[in-house]
C-alpha cells in the first residue's frame, strides 16, 4: 500500500519502521495523519492513505453487517455494533432504530466523547425514534480501554433512556457495549427486563 503513495522507493524499511514504532498493523491504522507522518520516510501523501484505511474497512464491515438486516437477537445486535465501531479512539454513542421485527431503520450517532467517557442525550435518543417511527431501539457504546465491562454511569445511562422511551411506546431491547472485538449486552446481564 505505501508503495502507491511513496513510488519508485523500497517501502519496506518504512512500513517496519512504522510497526516498530505502533506496535501493531491495527494500531498504525488507528493512528492520527500527523503522527503517521512523524514517522522517518511518511509524507502526507502516505499518512492520509493509511488514515483513510480505517474508514474504509469500517464500512466494509458495516455493508456485510448489513445483509442481514435483522437485528433481532443480542449476537447480531453485537457484530453490527462491533462493525460500527471498529477502531474508534473515543468512546462514541450509537442508536439503531428498529422496527417490531428488529429490522433496522436508522443508525443515528448520539454522542462523541473522550477515551475515557460519553454522554448520553435522551431527548436526541427519544427524537430519533420518533423521527423514523421506531418500535424499537438499541444503544451501542464503545470502551477503547479494551474493557467491554459496563460501568455505573453505563447503567444508570441505560436506565434512563429506557425509562424515556417507554413514555413513548418505544422498546429499549438492549445496550450494548463493545470494545476490541469482543462485547457485553446490558440486557443479557440483567439490567433491562427481558424480551
Amino acid at each position: 500500500m505505501l508503495f502507491y503513495a511513496i513510488p519508485r522507493q523500497d517501502t519496506k524499511p518504512i512500513a517496519r519502521r512504522l510497526m516498530e514504532h505502533f506496535g501493531s498493523l491495527g494500531s498504525v491504522f488507528c493512528a492520527p495523519p500527523e503522527e503517521l507522518a512523524s514517522v522517518d520516510g511518511v509524507g502526507e501523501h502516505a499518512a492520509t492513505l493509511i488514515a483513510m484505511m480505517l474508514p474504509i474497512m469500517r464500512r466494509a464491515c458495516l455493508a456485510a453487517s448489513r445483509k442481514d438486516l435483522s437485528l433481532a437477537d443480542t449476537e447480531r445486535l453485537g457484530r453490527y455494533f462491533c462493525a460500527l465501531l471498529f477502531g474508534e479512539q473515543k468512546e462514541m454513542l450509537y442508536e439503531v432504530c428498529m422496527d417490531a421485527k428488529g429490522k433496522l431503520l436508522r443508525c443515528y450517532p448520539v454522542s462523541e466523547g473522550r477515551v475515557d467517557s460519553v454522554g448520553l442525550d435522551v431527548r436526541s435518543i427519544v427524537e430519533n425514534a420518533l423521527r423514523c417511527h421506531a418500535s424499537t431501539a438499541a444503544l451501542g457504546h464503545n470502551h477503547p480501554s479494551g474493557i467491554a465491562l459496563p460501568s455505573q454511569d453505563d447503567n444508570e445511562a441505560t436506565l434512563m433512556a429506557y425509562n424515556a422511551l417507554r413514555t413513548i411506546g418505544v422498546e429499549l431491547t438492549d445496550h450494548i457495549i463493545v470494545a476490541d472485538r469482543d462485547f457485553v449486552s446490558l440486557r443479557d446481564n440483567g439490567l433491562l427486563p427481558p424480551k
